[in-house]
């Protein structure tokens, strides 16, 4: 090879950096001589935001491939089980307004039309607690396997809340010491090369040019490579995703031994909602919202309202907010010249349904498989990256208005998101189609889709969406099927509900097996 790909510089920390920094390191075998060097670059002076504390079961797999235990991750971050997310008053905002988004897929999905049956009955169950068994795991705190069960194997689907700061300090000290990872403490004062042409070089204030043939950006919402040198453009999605602000708050259980959930709590309000994520010692609370339509003292009430329902007035005194504001959209490109970036840098939405360490675990992941190894095909593998990027933002932001545009809330930000100019065309058109046949496989796909059907059915039927029944039947419209399936998830619930520790009891558990390592 005339300029084979041997040298990579991460520019930024954090859990974007650190994850990236360990699944390329992992994935080219950065601790041999014959490997990848990888030199990751933080600011000593910046901290990181430390809020993103939701995953997706993607992780699982990320973790284990770069050699992490499953118990030392749990143990060191403050981590507990997730199994999906609850969504309280998106609809109505009555009293029973509540419904699941689960990692389980319905029981038998594709098998036959559950969507129908279950339409059909005259049951009040909701669709997912209908059609999944792990809404009734959640609403009882279980966790999602035994105590005997191995490391990373699951009876239920799971991912993980997390202390994204410790979370990111485990990933600094596995990737430094195990996989070899070059880590700088300096600040960058420049970065060397041709705005039409590849970076040559970044120029640091303590260590020098630090050069690579490859420069990955996780510099945050700064975006110094990608953005401040190459000026890629940013494309503004807030004309579809209203939230720009959150204010957020961590707060102590009210008891020490207090059940902690097994999803993400996602509670509406008239101008956004509000997240609620259960750690072992801790709870992180945010209320996201739309400047546009509420103030932040307005919003902070809100927030402190809403932590009155379960803490004493001199807890929710003394806790500490922080307000985070951002701007939804995206960079035009990704991967540019011979820069890509990951995290924050390539862009945000939102906090809800957790997207953004995803984000970072798939960039990074894609980036590790089609690494080019000369450089002379490095604008092939840029292009299809930013290909492959470009449909999953866009899927991304679809699924997400997709929680707002069925409310039958009155607040004006809740008719807002409803206004047909603010929703993408391609789910305008899914949204039509849905009408007359639930959403299968063929409405998406890409081999790794962001959301798969089942998870637009959760939604879908949960916000009390209709799909009318067709006029003549289909094999797949099944109802002896459909009712066996049906009878075999509550079988399985009742199975799992009698032999499943809760989240605090196995989380316990592990902590005790490793009190006496040494790990964090």
């Amino acid at each position: 090879m005339n300029n084979p790909l041997k040298k990579i510089v991460i520019v930024g920390g954090g859990t974007a950096g650190w994850l990236t920094a360990g699944i390329l390191a992992a994935e080219h075998n950065a601790h041999r001589a014959d490997g990848l060097e990888i030199t990751l670059i933080e600011s000593p002076d910046l901290k990181p935001i430390g809020v993103g504390e939701g995953t997706w079961p993607t992780m699982r797999d990320t973790i284990q491939s770069i050699g992490i235990s499953e118990y030392d991750f749990i143990s060191c971050c403050d981590v507990s089980f997730k199994q999906g997310s609850q969504f309280v008053g998106w609809c109505d905002d009555t009293s029973a307004d509540s419904y699941y988004h689960p990692f389980v897929a319905p029981h038998g999905f594709g098998q036959s039309n559950l969507t129908k049956h279950w339409q059909q009955s005259k049951n009040s169950t909701s669709f997912a607690h209908t059609v999944s068994f792990q809404p009734h795991l959640c609403d009882y705190g279980c966790a999602p396997k035994q105590k005997q069960t191995p490391e990373y194997a699951a009876v239920a689907n799971y991912a993980y809340h997390l202390n994204a700061t410790k979370f990111a300090q485990l990933l600094q000290k596995h990737c430094t010491e195990k996989l070899k990872v070059k880590h700088i403490k300096d600040h960058v004062t420049g970065v060397n090369g041709n705005i039409d042409d590849n970076i040559q070089s970044i120029s640091t204030k303590q260590h020098g040019n630090l050069t690579a043939e490859l420069f990955v950006d996780c510099s945050g919402s700064s975006a110094i490579l990608l953005a401040q040198h190459y000026k890629i453009p940013f494309i503004n999605k807030k004309d579809v995703l209203f939230n720009d602000t959150a204010l957020a708050v961590q707060v102590p259980y009210a008891n020490a031994n207090e059940k902690i959930a097994s999803h993400t709590i996602s509670t509406a309000h008239d101008a956004g909602w509000i997240w609620d994520i259960g750690l072992p010692t801790r709870r992180g609370v945010g209320c996201v919202y739309a400047s546009d339509y509420m103030t932040d003292d307005a919003a902070e009430a809100q927030l402190r309202a809403y932590l009155s329902k379960t803490l004493p007035q001199n807890i929710i005194k003394e806790a500490k907010i922080r307000k985070l504001s951002f701007t939804p959209g995206y960079r035009e490109k990704f991967w540019h010249k011979n820069c890509v970036a990951v995290g924050m840098a390539s862009g945000f939405l939102e906090p809800l349904e957790a997207s953004a360490l995803a984000l970072v675990e798939l960039s990074a992941k894609m980036i590790a498989k089609e690494l080019p190894a000369e450089q002379s095909i490095m604008p092939i593998t840029a292009e299809r990256f930013n290909r492959r990027f470009h449909y999953r933002w866009q899927r991304i932001i679809e699924f997400l208005k997709l929680h707002y545009v069925l409310s039958k809330r009155s607040a004006k930000y809740w008719q807002d998101n409803k206004a047909t100019n603010t929703i993408p065309d391609r789910l305008q058109q899914l949204l039509a189609l849905w009408q007359y046949q639930e959403p299968t496989f063929n409405d998406f796909t890409e081999i790794e889709e962001i959301f798969p059907a089942a998870s637009y059915q959760y939604i879908l039927y949960g916000m009390g969406f209709k799909t009318q029944v067709r006029a003549t039947s289909r094999r797949i419209d099944n109802e002896l099927l459909s009712e066996k399936l049906i009878t075999e998830n509550q079988q399985l619930c009742q199975k799992y509900l009698a032999g499943l520790p809760t989240n605090r009891e196995l989380i316990d558990h592990i902590i005790h097996l490793q009190m006496n390592k040494k790990v964090c």
